[in-house]
């Protein structure tokens, strides 16, 4: 019940831009997930139907935007009348912001299955160093 609420929660929220980023094309955006690891950050996005040539990835100042066209794919005849229409087709963007400290020369990203997975690896953490204060 509580993945219940959450999907019908983030699925309310998905159409409010200014909530989950920059947002192109009015009909649909990916569903993304963004994993925080112990050595980097991890998001996948949904994207079926499409290849990883209909897909463009962006890395800048803190963000990463993911844009993309669906092409439309209708066969119909003479005389063929649709009674229900809902695979969307078009443009879209989907921007993240992503927290501090991402290597952006070690990013990868694959794409198999409809997914696409992006590793933003962490750069090396400093050591905590510990500085004696002294009295004057």
């Amino acid at each position: 019940m509580e993945r219940d609420m959450e999907e019908a929660f983030n699925h309310f929220f998905r159409g409010l831009p200014w909530l989950r980023g920059e947002a192109e094309g009015i009909g649909w955006s990916p569903a993304v997930d963004v994993i925080d690891r112990k050595d980097e950050v991890l998001m996948r996005a949904d994207l079926p139907g499409l290849t990883e040539k209909d897909i463009q990835l962006t890395l800048q100042e803190g963000t990463l935007t993911l844009h993309g066209q669906r092409k439309e794919e209708r066969e119909t005849k003479e005389g063929d009348n649709y009674y229900c229409s809902e695979r969307w087709a078009g443009s879209f963007s989907r921007t993240l912001a992503l927290p501090a400290g991402i290597d952006t020369e070690k990013v990868v990203a694959t794409f198999a299955d409809g997914v696409l997975e992006v590793h933003l690896p962490k750069t090396q953490q400093a050591e905590v160093k510990r500085i004696e204060i002294k009295a004057a």
